[in-house]
């Protein structure tokens, strides 16, 4: 009987390439973000929030008006890849995973925000 061999290691796949996506770092390319906003027309608020989230703590960017939600998507995404957490933008806010509000106001000051920091 012909049993099939089993392959061990990587050349098993020959020149099969596996991709998650665009080659370049998206987050990296952070100055064509906002291509018509003037980000420091944008006062922000960032905060730690607790309420109704069972205790779980989020870093909450509030104040962008009128922001384009894809420009709030992108922005969202480079600040998640930035902190390695979770989190998304919804309602003209962006949440954050966990604490990370000192890292997000110094991120968002970093892309040219007015930030400050609200909630104590």
């Amino acid at each position: 009987m012909n049993k099939p061999k089993k392959s061990i290691g990587l050349e098993s796949l020959g020149s099969l390439v596996f991709s998650t996506g665009n080659t370049q770092n998206e987050a990296e390319n952070t100055s064509e973000l906002f291509d018509e906003v003037d980000p420091s027309a944008i006062d922000l608020r960032v905060q730690l929030d607790k309420k109704n989230r069972n205790g779980k703590a989020v870093t909450l960017v509030t104040g962008f008006g009128e922001l384009d939600p894809q420009d709030l998507n992108d922005l969202a995404k480079m600040l998640k890849s930035k902190c390695g957490v979770g989190g998304g933008a919804k309602d003209g806010e962006i949440f954050i995973q966990g604490d990370h509000v000192n890292k997000v106001i110094q991120l968002l000051k970093g892309e040219g925000f007015k930030v400050k920091r609200s909630g104590g």
